[in-house]
């Protein structure tokens, strides 16, 4: 087989593993807000999705093409897809992005992979870290028209075709594939390569793609906020309340009784 043309969409994303309690609600505008010092990754779902492009390539050969969209994305972040081995980085990065739902997102997705062209294979993780949806490799899927396999852990390609294990409850499966199809990839791939020195520094000269709206042929209407194909009706932190009430008694055996009255009156016993 010729040389696999891969894509794989990568996702910047607040640091997952900054604390839960760092994070703080904008009621009225239904936002995250970001406190100082968190900073922003690649989202550890993409990643295993470009280690699995990169063992493809690893095997037969290829190509590697990374797209992101957002808005302000940071040049240090974006690029540590090139310094693990992908070839190209093309941001969709404007304002016009912002605030978007799955389906907007899958839709301007898209739209850059038809501008891209040729390809054998898209690679998304199985969701995001950021909201977990797992709903934007399925929606590029449904646009594109393409076979779609998820939650794969392992891809081999052969004869125009890709050989996918699917992750299921009870193990996994084995699913075969024409070409060109999406696969959505699962942690199951296992851990991301580190980026080498040869390919941080390999990375620094490559000039990312920036392409805007008009770029891709986006009908404004359907992309970032007014593009929303769902609307969040409340953004909220949930409130974890315990209260502690000490038993007494002049000795053990009535602190016992009046704990076991306590319980009565509460109808647990």
């Amino acid at each position: 087989m010729t040389a696999v043309r891969m894509i794989v969409c990568c996702k910047q994303v607040p640091d997952p593993e900054a604390p839960p309690e760092s994070f703080r609600i904008n009621p009225e505008l239904n936002r995250i807000v970001l406190p100082p010092g968190v900073s922003a990754v690649i989202d550890p779902y993409a990643e295993r999705a470009l280690e699995a492009a990169l063992r493809v390539k690893d095997d037969q050969g290829g190509t590697i093409t990374v797209l992101s969209l957002g808005t302000n994305l940071l040049p240090d972040v974006v690029i540590k897809p090139l310094s693990m081995g992908a070839d190209e980085l093309i941001l969709l990065d404007d304002e016009a992005f912002a605030g978007g739902d799955s389906w907007s997102t899958a839709y301007a997705l898209s739209m850059a992979i038809k501008k891209v062209g040729d390809y054998d294979l898209i690679f998304c993780g199985r969701q995001a870290s950021d909201w977990d949806a797992g709903q934007v490799g399925p929606g590029i899927a449904e646009m594109l028209g393409l076979p779609l396999v998820t939650i794969a852990r392992k891809i081999t390609v052969g004869n125009g075709k890709a050989t996918v294990e699917k992750v299921t409850d009870d193990g996994y499966e084995v699913v075969e594939v024409s070409l060109p199809a999406l696969v959505t990839v699962s942690n199951e791939v296992g851990e991301p390569r580190y980026p080498t020195i040869k390919g941080i520094m390999g990375a620094r000269k490559k000039e990312p793609v920036i392409w805007k709206p008009d770029d891709i042929g986006a009908e404004s209407s359907w992309i970032g906020a007014a593009g929303c194909r769902t609307k969040l009706l409340k953004l909220f932190q949930p409130v974890h309340e315990g209260k502690c009430e000490i038993i007494e008694g002049d000795s053990p055996g009535e602190a016992i009784a009046n704990l076991v009255a306590k319980l009565k009156e509460a109808r647990i016993v």
